[in-house]
């Protein structure tokens, strides 16, 4: 089967062409942006994605990933891009205090024919003091896994995507395809 990713994000379509592979499943990139709702769940801004993305006869993925941050209740979650783009790594770190406590969540999105499939994946971990590593992108360099003392930017990608967030929920929508052969 194929199916085609849509995102900006060249990061994330290798992340997902590499784990849908252990699928058989081949992946086209589509480099577009989609609408980014204002919504309180991950799930509402994939579904809204998913309306603006999907193609008849295709089958289309898209994703949408958030840090949760127990320190800021939740902030900034489904506002991860934004805070990231406005004030930084550095800014997000200056506001969480003592309490590192985090959490990545995705949701994966899968459409066709009108039908659509979600599936979720989460990562628990802690930020890191400052960004360390080069690998990666997004929060990458502040996201230290559970057990782990690499952030997420420190680790290659082999590494990664056995632990990350997308990962999970990527896996989730490979197992989905393969149980319908």
């Amino acid at each position: 089967m194929d199916l085609t990713f849509v995102s900006t994000n060249a990061g994330k379509f290798r992340e997902v062409r590499t784990i849908l592979a252990e699928y058989d499943v081949g992946v086209r990139w589509r480099r577009a942006s989609l609408p980014e709702i204002q919504a309180a769940r991950l799930d509402d801004v994939v579904r809204a994605k998913l309306g603006a993305a999907s193609r008849p006869g295709r089958y289309v993925l898209v994703e949408d990933s958030g840090l949760f941050l127990p320190a800021l209740r939740g902030f900034p979650g489904v506002y991860s891009a934004y805070a990231l783009q406005t004030i930084g790594l550095e800014g997000v770190l200056r506001l969480v205090g003592s309490d590192r406590r985090a959490r990545f969540q995705t949701v994966a999105g899968l459409s066709y024919g009108g039908r659509q499939w979600l599936r979720s994946g989460a990562c628990e971990g802690r930020l890191a003091k400052r960004p360390v590593g080069d690998h990666g992108f997004g929060y990458d360099p502040i996201f230290v896994p559970a057990g782990h003392r690499q952030t997420f930017g420190q680790m290659r990608p082999t590494e990664k995507n056995e632990l990350s967030h997308r990962a999970h929920a990527i896996r989730r929508i490979g197992r989905l395809i393969h149980s319908w052969s």
